[in-house]
């Protein structure tokens, strides 16, 4: 089972190269450059031009790198596709997608690039893209949601409370439509950087509704959403002994297991693989990290 950690995804500004610089040793999953929000009108150009060079420069060792373009009824739109789709980098964020014949036009780009298979990370940040999700999240090339809840909670009209409560019926269905087609799915940033306990508290809230990991804004913000995401040391010790005892109770021609007096099914074994795969994948990345 290969397993990509995803639980610290980076913005990261495509105008400013010290900070692109800067997140070739930062602990995050994915670095995200941004052209779109992070970036004025003005500079849009060059900033493109600057993804391209980072990109090509390397130097992220295990890093997801993804690029989120402008979107398609822009300027600079179908410009920025075509320009990313012939660097390194591993997918393409793509804002406020509602509909698959958004994505269908992105496709259409990519074919023509010869990079028809290159995956894609809608971003879900309006009620229309809410209602479409499941449809969105079943296009073939689609890997990732991505949640855009400072937007979606705007349109929604809803205010930002630290429950997220006008917020949670669109999250789950960000959840399901990912976890319906095999699909991992990106939580929204949280915007105050001087609220260390509200930010670990809402990882831990993006965590409790599935979400594989956190969209973030500053790297200071990336040791909560590790630790948030990420497997615990004694859900590790706990996977591994779980599937001790599954393989004993296979061997001995049993059709289930017990550990520590619970019941082990097949769909527990399921989940204990699935973390001993992320965190042997999250060790390798820290180890690149440190080489």
């Amino acid at each position: 089972m290969n397993e990509q950690p995803l639980r610290s995804v980076l913005y990261m500004p495509g105008s400013n190269q010290r900070a692109m610089d800067k997140a070739r040793g930062l602990a995050a999953d994915a670095i995200i450059f941004d052209l779109e929000d992070a970036v004025a009108p003005e500079a849009k150009v060059a900033a493109r031009a600057a993804v391209e060079a980072q990109l090509s420069s390397g130097g992220y060792g295990e890093r997801l790198l993804v690029v989120r373009c402008n979107g398609l009824e822009t300027a600079w739109g179908a410009d920025d596709v075509r320009a990313i789709c012939a660097t390194g980098a591993a997918a393409l964020c793509l804002p406020k997608i509602e509909q698959v014949a958004q994505l269908e036009r992105v496709r259409v780009l990519l074919r023509e690039a010869g990079r028809g298979h290159m995956p894609l990370w809608p971003m879900i940040e309006t009620p229309r893209g809410v209602a479409n999700a499941a449809a969105i999240a079943a296009v073939d090339t689609v890997d990732v949601l991505v949640m855009g809840t400072t937007d979606l909670a705007s349109e929604m009209r809803v205010p930002h409370r630290p429950d997220r409560l006008g917020l949670q019926y669109a999250l789950g269905q960000a959840v399901l439509a990912a976890r319906m087609h095999g699909k991992c799915v990106i939580d929204g940033v949280y915007l105050d950087l001087g609220d260390a306990d509200g930010l670990l508290s809402i990882c831990e809230q993006g965590r409790a509704l599935g979400f594989d990991g956190k969209s973030l804004i500053h790297p200071s913000q990336i040791d909560a959403a590790n630790r948030a995401f990420g497997p615990a040391p004694a859900d590790v010790e706990r996977a591994r002994r779980l599937l001790e005892a599954w393989s004993q109770a296979q061997a001995e021609g049993a059709a289930l297991a017990v550990l520590d007096g619970k019941l082990v099914e097949i769909m527990h074994v399921d989940d204990a693989r699935h973390t001993l795969a992320l965190a042997e994948a999250i060790a390798r990345l820290e180890a690149d990290a440190g080489a």
